[in-house]
């Protein structure tokens, strides 16, 4: 699923932990050449993921699945953090709705 700037990739799976996600955050060299920008980048993203998860944990802990979420940013820019946070939120609430159809 491609939903801008995130590439978006998960699937099921039976995770070790009690938490319902596992999350990879991905942030291509080829784009950004230094590490201080892709840690940037980063960074931004996990807190935009921390304080939304809640929307796709609620979900999952009620179907009582398990998910490995990979976000990869595809963006040439590093974009501010409510844009970043707002495409979060968008991104997780697409997920939920893909994985509704999909049972």
């Amino acid at each position: 699923m491609f939903s801008y700037p995130f590439n978006v990739k998960w699937h099921y799976a039976e995770l070790a932990t009690t938490f319902p996600v596992q999350v990879l955050i991905v942030v291509s060299k080829r784009n950004f050449k230094k590490a201080t920008d892709r840690n940037r980048i980063k960074r931004l993203i996990r807190e935009a993921y921390r304080l939304n998860k809640h929307i796709l944990y609620q979900y999952l802990n009620e179907k009582n699945k398990n998910i490995v979420l990979t976000l990869i940013y595809t963006e040439k820019e590093i974009l501010n953090y409510h844009f970043i946070a707002d495409k979060i939120i968008l991104t997780l609430q697409r997920l939920i709705k893909l994985q509704e159809k999909a049972d």
